[in-house]
């Protein structure tokens, strides 16, 4: 259901107060005005703490600074014409006793009249004796569709060079999901004063403003990756997983009767390749990837944190088809955290895993863990995940892999001079980030001596270092029996 078609059916049916969760308030107005045209509400006015209802065509800036007067203006308009009252930033005050009294009051009119409060704010905060009388709607970022109509207007009133194909327009529509409309015209008109036109290279443009309207979340990190399965040595059951769903977002998928996929949950040891799987499966799939810092979630005030989760669901489902990158899990959800901060890792775990269960858009979630006992038994459940790979240590071909991987990227013209069997042999125990250590090592010192680094360099390194394996042998075997156990899938 639309938010226009929800928003009509809480008219009719006569609901007192709508609480709207939205940024765009210009666009929000724009969307009631063009709802309720026709539909007898002939009546809309809208109230900011400054202006007071600066549009109202009765009495110019009533309520002026003060909220108890944009209340009384409520009661004293004509109670047989069906009215609307939008009012900007009303929670600040929602917390004022006169103000909830004033409101509750206003409550036993609205009853038996037809008027509606519409309150507007970017977050919600409603007092507890309140919640009862008011409704929340979100109002979400502007769908394909719209963004399309706005691409089209601006591509006919700006002086724009050539026409805009429609293999580009698409590209275009996808970059700008999850930007407000407001800022799609922005970014469009800058890249317009750039490149004179609209074409593929506002995509990066587009991108880099994506990126920073996300940062400033301080929960998700938009990331631009370059890696390929390919560059993942090994775990070859785990990438035929996902071969087999590179298509899975694509309408003909859709058409199949294939449900949306949840998501993978990757266990192993530290520098097993986690992240970098996470990495490739956005770049094969050709999907934006979000990385999500967990940690961040319980940062701030007590309280906010579900309301932080459900900001992160917020944002990252305006972005869809995505990949939610969800780094080191274990670490925010253990169970010794869950015992520490008066239940609050519980909400956040709570809401986090019904979304991961019950969520119908397109995000592929993909979370890693090093420590598979302090995760709660709820996440391991089936359901919350597609399937639960085990990235262990890899073996003697899997790391002769793993080194010609490393050896390409570093030295791309002579990797074939090295002796890869060699030193996969020696380098027993090691993970994949540890091989890749053991090369830059060799690099640094050869670099030194003012020469080229040698098999015999990496060869010194791989006997100076002390794989994490050896360091902490028994979480690893933990890890490795529920591999052997068939509890999770080996990659």
């Amino acid at each position: 259901m639309t938010f226009q078609e929800e928003f009509l059916i809480l008219l009719k049916a006569r609901y007192s107060i709508i609480y709207v969760l939205t940024i765009e308030e210009d666009r929000l107005e724009y969307t009631i005005r063009n709802v309720t045209i026709n539909k007898n509400y002939s009546n809309l006015y809208v109230w900011d703490f400054i202006d007071g209802y600066g549009l109202n065509h009765i009495k110019n800036e009533f309520g002026k600074r003060n909220p108890l007067e944009a209340l009384e203006f409520v009661n004293r308009v004509n109670s047989r014409t069906p009215s609307i009252f939008i009012l900007k930033d009303f929670r600040r005050f929602l917390k004022d006793l006169t103000i909830s009294r004033k409101l509750k009051n206003t409550l036993q009119l609205l009853k038996v009249q037809p008027k509606t409060i519409v309150i507007v704010d970017s977050e919600i905060q409603i007092p507890s004796d309140l919640k009862d009388q008011i409704t929340v709607l979100n109002f979400d970022l502007p769908k394909p569709l719209e963004i399309k109509k706005e691409l089209i207007r601006l591509s006919k009133n700006l002086t724009i060079q050539g026409s805009l194909s429609p293999k580009i327009l698409e590209k275009i529509i996808q970059a700008c999901q999850g930007l407000s409309l407001e800022k799609i015209r922005s970014v469009v008109g800058k890249a317009i004063v750039i490149y004179k036109q609209m074409d593929e290279n506002s995509i990066p443009i587009i991108l880099e403003e994506k990126r920073q309207v996300i940062s400033q979340t301080e929960l998700l990190e938009f990331w631009s990756v370059n890696s390929t399965l390919k560059d993942v040595g090994g775990a070859y059951n785990l990438k035929r997983w996902l071969n087999a769903r590179t298509e899975i977002f694509s309408q003909q998928a859709l058409n199949y009767g294939l449900t949306t996929p949840k998501g993978l949950l990757l266990i192993g040891m530290q520098g097993s390749g986690k992240s970098l799987v996470a990495k490739a499966v956005s770049s094969e799939w050709k999907l934006p990837l979000l990385r999500l810092d967990v940690g961040r979630l319980f940062a701030g005030v007590v309280g906010e944190s579900e309301s932080r989760v459900r900001e992160m669901i917020r944002i990252t489902e305006s972005l869809a088809p995505c990949v939610l990158w969800v780094d080191e899990i274990d670490k925010a959800f253990s169970d010794s955290e869950q015992n520490l901060d008066s239940g609050t890792t519980t909400r956040v775990l709570a809401t986090f895993i019904t979304w991961l269960a019950e969520k119908t858009l397109p995000v592929f979630v993909i979370a890693t863990a090093n420590d598979v006992y302090s995760l709660p038994i709820e996440i391991l459940r089936k359901g919350r995940f597609d399937e639960i790979f085990f990235l262990g240590i890899p073996t003697v071909e899997e790391r002769k892999l793993i080194y010609e991987i490393h050896l390409k990227r570093f030295r791309p013209d002579t990797w074939n001079k090295y002796d890869t069997r060699k030193l996969s042999k020696k380098a027993r125990k090691f993970s994949g980030a540890e091989i890749e250590q053991t090369i830059i090592d060799a690099m640094y010192v050869a670099f030194s001596e003012r020469r080229e680094f040698t098999t015999n360099d990496i060869l010194i390194s791989i006997k100076e270092t002390i794989p994490i394996l050896e360091m902490d042998p028994l979480r690893t075997e933990v890890i490795q029996n529920w591999a052997i156990s068939g509890k999770v899938r080996t990659a």
